[in-house]
Parts: structure tokens; C-alpha cells; sequence
């Protein structure tokens, strides 16, 4: 749920949880990783949009990649992951994975070309990108 959404973040992670259910914070551009320190407890996942929501091809938000760098020191350890939407392309994975996102949400990027090899070529750029900030091998 994005953390904007209404004024009772915590009571309503409380309630997915009493589900049995993972639960998940959203944090636009203008909302500072701070918002959803005191919820850390109760989440497992923790989305950092990079760009406003509302359509796809917005222009990476570059103050993304602090507030990543930033989410990953709140976590500490914690078996959160960090996740990222919008505007993620090859040339901003690495830099995204550097600073601790885990996952990535990729549109636009993806569906350049309009073949299936394209898109293949496209995820594999990005994937790549990442694997290499993170000195994996793929």
C-alpha cells in the first residue's frame, strides 16, 4: 500500500498481517524513506517510486538512488526487499542495485522494439546492469 494513502499506515499493515499476509509500503518521489521507519517491522517489501505514479515513460527521478541507499541502511539486515518503480532502464540499474534495490519494476524500458527478442535483449540489459554493480555474474 503506498504510504500516502491514508493516515493510518500502521493499523492498516496491522490488519494485512493479521491476514497472514506479506505486506508491502510504497513511497512516492516526495515522501522521504523516513515515513515508513516506524513500520519496518511489519512490511517485507518496500517500494521506492522513481518516478510520480500515473503513466508509464516519466523520466527517472535521480534522488531515487538516495532514498535507496537510504531505505537499505533502515533495513539493516532485515529480510526486506527493496524494490524500485519507474524510469528503470540499463542505464540506471546498476546504480539502483548499488544502492540496494533488489527488484525492479520496468516498463517502458522493456518494451522498446516491439519483438520478443527485443524485449529479451531489454530485460537482459537490465538484469546485466545490475549483476554487475553487484559483482554477480550472469
Amino acid at each position: 500500500m503506498h504510504a500516502e494513502a491514508g493516515p493510518h499506515l500502521h493499523r492498516s499493515l496491522q490488519a494485512i498481517r493479521a491476514l497472514g499476509k506479506k505486506a508491502g509500503v510504497s513511497i512516492n518521489p516526495a515522501t522521504p524513506a523516513s515515513a515508513i521507519e516506524y513500520v519496518l517491522d511489519l512490511i517485507d517489501l518496500v517500494l521506492v517510486m522513481s518516478v510520480n505514479p500515473g503513466f508509464g515513460g516519466q523520466a527517472f527521478i535521480r534522488s531515487a538512488i538516495g532514498k535507496i541507499s537510504d531505505v537499505r541502511a533502515m533495513v539493516a539486515g532485515r529480510p526486506i526487499d527493496i524494490e524500485v518503480d519507474g524510469g528503470v532502464a540499463p542505464d540506471v540499474a546498476g546504480q539502483l542495485a548499488a544502492a540496494g534495490a533488489n527488484a525492479f519494476v520496468a516498463g517502458s524500458a522493456v518494451f522498446k522494439g516491439g519483438t520478443l527478442e527485443a524485449y529479451k535483449t531489454n530485460i537482459a540489459a537490465i538484469r546485466n546492469a545490475a549483476a554487475d554493480a553487484r559483482g554477480e555474474a550472469i
